[in-house]
């Protein structure tokens, strides 16, 4: 057993313009700028409720829980923004242990010597005074997730059900390597129907996972929920326990459910409200090669979305969101041990190449610092895109950059 590091809480600000004053009312003023292109703003030709209900979200997105707040008693980060600041990736990222077989892959039958589950949560607060850090016996794999860019969250909810089963069966059709596959999850969220744009009834089950890297969350309320208690230990209606720890600290320092019903859609809206980062026009030739190396067999360049889908500018629309929400087998090089629902060791969802010039790095763990990197480790034993990245290594140099640069530019 290990000691945690003492904590200290930060104050939490609100910031409504210079001097203290009122907001400013054009709601791309004031937002952060990421680079040199504005980030972090509403849909485009948003409504003035819609405005308000994204400016009320990210408030609470950057909000930083303290103690009192009902923070812990373990956790990651103490806000949203520790893992995607600006509505981008990271600084944050998730520490991932598992048990698994000899091969390095498989997990293990027997996950018992991991009595609180398989992340590590590094700071403790509330009464929180030990980690365990048990003697493990056997082989231990060790892996890290880096907090996803939340832009265009919204579009890739609005996607209708039926396109990703399109996609999937036209996978399965196909005669190469490529097979992805529908994570189907419980739906576990429930619906304030006062004040979010959700649309789902509690109770849903088989809805289609699209969300986090194995597509195991169905919808952003979900997503929002889950991340509270699972990163800061802040429970809520929908996830109203607090995790197990070596302590046996059954509440924190705010009794019962830390956050109502309204701050979980609120946080969720403001991810649906966000605009995807201007696109630069898309240079044609880097678009052709991205299709004949077939990326876009996967990162499908658009889909179409729900006609009845809440937010108006989201509804009956083709979303440029370049994935297809299927799982993938990417081969045991790229496997991290560990499974959500249908999603094994060696499966990943297709990742969404939205504001990819805000990334300095690729891939789940952040392993790749190019993008050529991140396409050359698709590759390897078993991989379903190895077909792929040999088309992409057949390229001429200048082709290459040319494939690079559109991607670059999405």
């Amino acid at each position: 057993m290990s000691r945690f590091a003492s904590v200290l809480a930060l104050p939490v600000l609100f910031i409504v313009g210079c001097g203290g004053e009122p907001a400013p009312a054009d709601p791309l003023l004031g937002l952060q700028l990421i680079g040199d292109d504005l980030s972090d703003i509403p849909l485009h030709g948003a409504s003035a409720e819609q405005v308000a209900r994204f400016k009320e979200g990210d408030a609470l997105f950057d909000f930083v829980f303290r103690e009192r707040d009902g923070l812990g008693p373990l956790y990651i980060r103490s806000a949203c923004a520790g893992c995607h600041e600006g509505a981008a990736r990271g600084p944050g990222a998730v520490q991932k242990m598992v048990l698994v077989e000899a091969d390095g892959v498989t997990p293990a039958v027997d996950q018992a010597a991991l009595p609180y589950g398989h992340t590590m949560r590094p700071y403790g607060v509330a009464g929180a005074t030990t980690l365990a850090r048990p003697e493990l016996e056997g082989t231990i794999k060790l892996s890290q997730r880096l907090g996803p860019p939340v832009f265009g969250r919204g579009y890739m909810e609005a996607v209708d059900d039926a396109e990703i089963e399109r996609v999937a069966a036209e996978q399965a059709a196909r005669g190469d390597a490529i097979r992805g596959r529908i994570n189907r999850v419980v739906f576990h969220s429930k619906k304030n129907a006062d004040e979010s744009f959700h649309t789902f009834a509690e109770g849903d089950e088989n809805l289609i996972g699209r969300f986090g890297f194995k597509a195991r969350v169905a919808t952003l309320d979900d997503f929002t929920a889950d991340a509270y208690q699972g990163d800061m230990g802040i429970t809520s209606p929908l996830r109203p326990d607090e995790l197990p720890n070596p302590d046996g600290l059954t509440d924190d320092a705010k009794p019962g459910e830390d956050v109502v019903l309204d701050t979980v859609n609120a946080v969720a809206d403001y991810m649906r409200l966000l605009e995807i980062p201007r696109r630069a026009p898309a240079d044609e030739r880097g678009q052709a090669l991205f299709a004949e190396v077939d990326c876009a067999a996967c990162h499908v360049p658009s889909l179409r979305t729900r006609a009845d889908y809440p937010i108006a500018q989201l509804a009956d629309i083709d979303a440029p969101v370049y994935t297809d929400f299927l799982l993938h087998d990417l081969g045991p090089d790229l496997a991290d041990g560990l499974a959500d629902e249908s999603a094994s060791s060696v499966s990943w969802r297709t990742a969404p190449l939205i504001g990819m010039r805000h990334s300095t790095s690729y891939l789940h763990d952040g392993r790749a610092r190019t993008i050529e990197q991140a396409i050359l480790l698709h590759d390897g034993p078993a991989s379903e895109a190895a077909d792929s990245v040999a088309a992409f290594r057949a390229l001429s140099r200048e082709d290459r950059e040319a494939l690079i640069d559109f991607v670059r530019s999405l």
